[in-house]
């Protein structure tokens, strides 16, 4: 069995991440919405200038409560790239929405805008959008088309915190945006997410929900006398104690996308004239965005290349991954409609598109390392 000598991702300690989890047990709180929850929540309300920052325990569980707060019913529709993570289709149908999967663009894997004004319909009640890879849609042209059929926009911004489209931070554009700390993601807790709101009238039942459908935050605010069961909900609320390894971690956001700044460049400046050469593609960041560094991924000629690039690379010693397979030609696609040839464009770079090892530690000779590999592969 080959050794893995560089792993595609490491969870990294940044901070006072012990010493965090440490003081909450000192404060004999480290159930869900104590100190370290509250203080996250309000250093992303600070930071993004967002009305309203709900930990949860995962995106996940965010994109649920995003669907709960739109009210769907049976036959109701959710727009959403094919080329994203279950969890954006699937916490929508778990609430009874009949997900529309749209296409995405060549160069920037974000949903295709200019495809988006025919898939509307009158069921149509959200549009998601995936910020792949930490790069901004085309907000502009999604919302003028948005606002004009009066359809709220959900930003699945689980690669995005702290990206920027426009000058406006990803996560503050649409109606609602999620945001993961899972331990792929720049940001950290293990399994763990937020739910934000940019618009007040979603923010009181959005707490309701996530606190099993009771009025509970209102009772700690002093605003009642007691709570009770007030409309559904379920429990979403992150241990104190990820709170405070997230807590650590945000506060030192600046320098982690500095860092990963520095790989993600490192690695491009030397791939460019060698992706000429073979004819990969290259990540693609428009000159509106300023992106996370959350990774960085080549595309490949072919499914056949890819998959032997991937074997090559790990007979070095060196893990690289595939991304996401097209959610419509998935067996629970099948069951809504979708076939081969609908979403062409996901269909490739579910074939041909490679992540490469990316995390905040990983060394320079690591990635030459990797360099060096992926020059090797293609020598004749």
């Amino acid at each position: 069995m080959t050794e893995i000598l560089i792993d595609f991702n490491k969870p990294t300690l940044c901070g006072n991440e012990i010493a965090y989890i440490m003081q909450a047990f000192e404060r004999a709180h480290i159930s869900g919405d104590g100190y370290f929850t509250k203080q996250c929540q309000q250093l992303l309300e600070e930071e993004l200038g967002v009305r309203k920052a709900i930990l949860t325990t995962s995106c996940t569980h965010a994109l649920e409560i995003a669907a709960l707060l739109l009210n769907l019913q049976p036959g109701d529709e959710v727009i959403l790239p094919a080329f994203t993570f279950v969890s954006t289709a699937n916490a929508f149908v778990l609430h009874g929405a009949t997900p529309v999967f749209i296409d995405i663009r060549p160069d920037t894997m974000n949903l295709n805008e200019d495809l988006l004004q025919s898939k509307i319909t009158p069921r149509t009640k959200a549009i998601v959008v995936v910020h792949y890879a930490g790069v901004g849609c085309n907000m502009d042209a999604i919302l003028s088309i948005a606002r004009r059929y009066h359809i709220p926009v959900i930003e699945d911004n689980a690669h995005g915190l702290f990206g920027k489209y426009r000058g406006r931070y990803l996560g503050t554009i649409g109606e609602i945006a999620t945001q993961s700390f899972h331990e792929t993601k720049n940001i950290t807790c293990g399994e763990g997410g937020a739910l934000l709101l940019n618009d007040a009238k979603y923010t009181e039942r959005a707490e309701i929900i996530r606190e099993k459908g009771t009025n509970r935050s209102r009772f700690f605010r002093g605003q009642i006398d007691k709570y009770t069961w007030v409309d559904i909900g379920s429990s979403f609320l992150p241990s104190d104690i990820l709170a405070a390894v997230l807590l650590a971690q945000l506060e030192n956001w600046q320098t982690i996308q500095n860092t990963r700044k520095k790989i993600w460049h490192h690695y491009h400046q030397h791939l460019t004239q060698w992706a000429q050469q073979h004819r990969i593609q290259l990540p693609f960041v428009p000159p509106e965005c300023e992106q996370t560094y959350h990774m960085y991924y080549i595309v490949l000629p072919s499914l056949e290349i890819r998959q032997e690039l991937i074997e090559y690379l790990r007979r070095r010693g060196i893990v690289s991954v595939f991304h996401y397979q097209p959610l419509h030609l998935s067996e629970m696609g099948r069951k809504f409609g979708g076939k081969p040839g609908d979403c062409p464009v996901s269909e490739k770079m579910g074939d041909c598109l490679l992540r490469l090892p990316f995390y905040n530690t990983i060394s320079e000779a690591e990635q030459d390392s990797v360099l060096k590999a992926l020059q090797d592969f293609f020598s004749p």
